[in-house]
């Protein structure tokens, strides 16, 4: 599935509509060049369980834990990792064997190391917003990915075209 997101805003939306299907967990690997919007998507995320404040990626500390409510989330950046192995060192199997969202960025750094994902969502900028391409790596994920699409397909009245070519257009 693709969904065209035509600014900051519907890319936080999106990110929320995500938040809400995964019902308080699941692991989320986030790709693409730097500038794409994984954080702004995480920002959406974060919404969906009340987070209102600013959300930065966590480049140099790695992982940004949330407790909102009774809900864990995780936000990962892995992009200074020199190793895969660094994620033992900061407790990278205890945060994965949680029951919470994960959500991480540049997944590849950690390639190895870590567990194949539930959904795999691919970034690129595409003026005058972004492509997402999502893709399923679980049961869970095929389960947030067919809730995730009821409910764009409710939330937006999709068009024939919009169907027939594969592209969601959020806007």
């Amino acid at each position: 599935m693709q969904v065209r997101l035509d600014s900051e805003e519907a890319q936080v939306a999106f990110g929320e509509a995500l938040g809400q299907v995964l019902q308080g967990r699941g692991r989320v690997y986030l790709e693409g060049e730097l500038g794409a919007g994984k954080t702004t998507l995480t920002r959406g995320i974060l919404r969906a369980y009340g987070h209102q404040g600013a959300v930065k990626s966590p480049t140099y500390t790695l992982v940004e834990p949330y407790e909102l409510g009774s809900q864990r989330i995780y936000h990962l950046d892995l992009y200074r990792l020199s190793d895969p192995e660094e994620l033992e060192f900061i407790g990278g199997r205890d945060v994965l064997a949680d029951d919470a969202i994960c959500i991480i960025e540049w997944p590849s750094r950690g390639e190895g190391w870590l567990p194949v994902p539930d959904l795999r969502l691919v970034l690129e900028v595409a003026d005058p917003g972004r492509l997402v391409s999502l893709a399923v790596g679980s049961d869970q994920g095929e389960r947030i990915l067919t809730s995730l699409q009821r409910q764009l397909s409710n939330a937006s009245k999709l068009s024939s075209d919009q169907l027939e070519s594969g592209v969601i257009q959020w806007k």
